[in-house]
């Protein structure tokens, strides 16, 4: 894997130039739901995946879709879908890598992942997360939620990059890194805490148990 110290990172995300995209991370095999699409699953009458679009469309420029197999089951939508370009199922890694080029061959400079099953996430997310980048100077932040008892536990789906990450992330996938992590661990990771005073808003919804939880807290 390149060394953090060799990759020269674009622009700080507060630059006035600086424009920033959002990829949805749809491409998970919902095992938990019995396979398929469960960002397609309706929640209060609407699919899952348009909570999410609704939520950080106006938090971004554009907004892109990571999504593996036909993309005409998404086309009502009316945004972009990249698939991975790394063969085999990779994980989140993979679509974060897909949405960093897209961005890059459309103009972008940041890319702020979101998680496709995760329809509550706070509507000052970018807001947070750039603060995240300015205020250490590093190519990523990651949100950081608060548990119960003490201490934090990550998010990894939901973080921010600076497109010029995007050829040390294709090295380590191919590499065999999956897992983001393990990937962003030793570029320097800015966290970013978002306290709630109830359920977590980075509740992803993973099984049919969740999808009604997820009805409850809608």
């Amino acid at each position: 894997m390149t060394s953090p110290e060799k990759i020269s990172t674009s622009l700080l995300p507060s630059s006035p130039h600086a424009r920033i995209a959002a990829v949805v991370l749809a491409g998970g095999q919902s095992s938990r739901m019995g396979g398929g699409d469960k960002c397609l699953l309706p929640l209060g009458g609407q699919p899952i995946l348009l909570h999410v679009i609704d939520r950080i469309t106006p938090q971004v420029e554009a907004v892109v879709l990571n999504a593996n197999g036909e993309s005409a089951r998404f086309s009502g939508f009316g945004l972009p879908v990249v698939s991975d370009s790394i063969s085999g199922f990779a994980g989140p890694l993979a679509g974060v890598l897909a949405g960093l080029d897209w961005a890059a061959e459309n103009g972008f400079s940041h890319i702020v992942s979101v998680a496709a099953d995760s329809p509550f996430f706070p509507p000052r997310l970018v807001t947070g997360l750039r603060f995240g980048c300015e205020a250490s100077h590093l190519p990523l932040a990651m949100v950081h939620s608060a548990r119960a008892g003490g201490g934090y536990f990550r998010q990894p789906t939901f973080a921010l990059y600076d497109v010029a990450l995007r050829e040390n992330l294709r090295t380590a996938l191919q590499g065999g890194v999956h897992k983001i992590i393990q990937w962003v661990e030793p570029l320097g990771c800015a966290p970013i805490v978002f306290h709630s005073f109830g359920d977590d808003p980075f509740f992803n919804i993973n099984t049919p148990e969740d999808l009604a939880h997820a009805e409850g807290l809608l």
